[in-house]
């Protein structure tokens, strides 16, 4: 039988999709000891225990971390925690994996050893001895290396954190900022990259990162033009900020030129979500770990800035952890009398905290119910019937109303009950309107 040659393509056609349909067919089958015996996945770093069982190494060490003194398969007690790497069955697997290219496997990659608590505190030592001898350039490779090594897993991060890392990496910092910091910038700017996610530091470590040197050093970071050294400086900041030292910490640094600015700046001119709210926690804190005298002129420089116009904006536009965190440093800065003032002459404040009220999160609720009630607490009496009738106009009795019903803390009841009061007193002076209404009408002061 002779084939013409349109429909010789039609059978190879036909013969093509019948061989494709073949090949879906078969099915792969992994052997079952290259499973892992927790997670029933193919291992990728097999490793076997004292009990002669192998498991892959991210299940096993997750087993152990829960708490766990025993074999899961065996149940029997581990005399000891080690772990052997089972180079045998990793080849196997691999061999595996390539002999299976075609079904669509990929080749395991051959797995890094994990760095060990011994090989951290050798590192550690080297790098004091370097700080010592104030050798610089041997500072820089060792802190390289602790670098590449948190680059290899999320195992090797929390072995080096664990081993008192981040204590010995404040002492450089704090040597080396104290001797030149322009002269060792790329070097404290290495070290300054590791310290934020090597917290905590210890009491030590606190203390040598908040002496005036190192602080000076952070901020001159959180100024450069340089985006990670920023991001990195005010996270390492707003940590130092939140201890038991605060205070003493806020003392110094607002001898320092140029922080309230730096920080301001980078709520202005956003460049992360983490940076920004890393940010707001600093100004907070700032705010309140100061005395009345001291804050009250704290305050005033930030409402010199703006801080107040660029705030109330964020809050309009942000998701709820940048919303809860501005929201906070606006009810710090309301308490004070410039700040409260400060506060009701931007056009926008009391339509956006009513919005915000039941919209967020029970936070963000008692913070804009706390900033509300600040704000109808003035001093001048005709201030407080414009704020009270601004109020009732955008809807906020309905929503206190609302927050009575749903129910909420016992110190937001309490101002939430006392402002329901006031606004009574007016509310049948003005026309109430819903406070879901547009807000386009609103001119913007900034």
């Amino acid at each position: 039988m002779v084939l013409l040659p349109w429909k010789i393509r039609r059978a190879s056609k036909k013969n093509t999709k019948k061989q494709l349909f073949d090949d879906l067919d078969v099915e792969l089958i992994m052997p079952t000891h290259f499973r892992c015996p927790i997670s029933l996945d193919l291992m990728k770093d097999p490793v076997t225990l004292c009990t002669g069982i192998t498991y892959d190494r991210d299940s096993i060490e997750r087993w152990i971390e829960a708490g766990n003194e025993t074999c899961p398969v065996t149940n029997q007690v581990l005399k000891t925690f080690d772990m052997i790497p089972n180079h045998i069955l990793r080849r196997m697997i691999q061999d595996w994996c390539v002999e299976n290219r075609s079904h669509g496997v990929e080749r395991i990659p051959t797995p890094r050893i994990p760095v060990s608590p011994y090989q951290v505190s050798e590192v550690c030592s080297r790098i004091e001895s370097a700080t010592q001898l104030g050798d610089a350039n041997r500072c820089a490779e060792l802190v390289m290396k602790i670098k590449n090594w948190c680059k290899e897993s999320e195992r090797n991060k929390r072995c080096i954190v664990e081993n008192g890392t981040g204590c010995v990496l404040s002492a450089c910092f704090e040597s080396f900022s104290s001797v030149s910091s322009e002269k060792h910038m790329s070097l404290l700017g290495e070290i300054l990259s590791l310290l934020p996610w090597m917290i905590p530091f210890g009491k030590q470590g606190r203390s040598m990162l908040g002496s005036e040197s190192s602080l000076r050093c952070i901020i001159r970071f959180l100024k450069s033009p340089d985006l990670s050294a920023r991001q990195k400086a005010v996270l390492l900041l707003k940590e130092l900020l939140y201890s038991d030292e605060t205070e003493a910490i806020t003392k110094t640094l607002l001898e320092i030129e140029g922080l309230l600015e730096a920080l301001v700046y980078l709520i202005r001119d956003p460049i992360s979500p983490t940076a920004t709210k890393a940010s707001l926690m600093a100004i907070y804190y700032i705010i309140s770990s100061t005395d009345n005298n001291s804050n009250k002129n704290i305050i005033s420089r930030f409402l010199e800035m703006g801080l107040v116009s660029v705030i109330v904006e964020m809050i309009f536009e942000a998701e709820k952890s940048v919303c809860e965190k501005a929201l906070g440093v606006l009810d710090a800065i309301c308490n004070t009398e410039q700040g409260k003032e400060a506060a009701y002459q931007n056009a926008l404040i009391m339509p956006v905290l009513v919005k915000k009220i039941l919209r967020v999160s029970d936070s963000a609720t008692e913070l804009s119910v706390s900033i509300l009630w600040k704000l109808c607490k003035k001093e001048r009496m005709e201030d407080v019937e414009s704020v009270v009738i601004e109020a009732i106009q955008v809807g906020a009795f309905q929503k206190l109303l609302v927050i009575l019903q749903v129910g909420c803390g016992e110190r937001t009841k309490e101002m939430v009950t006392e402002l329901l009061k006031l606004l009574c007193v007016y509310k049948n002076r003005v026309d109430c309107v819903d406070s879901s209404m547009d807000f386009k009408y609103l001119i913007r002061p900034f």
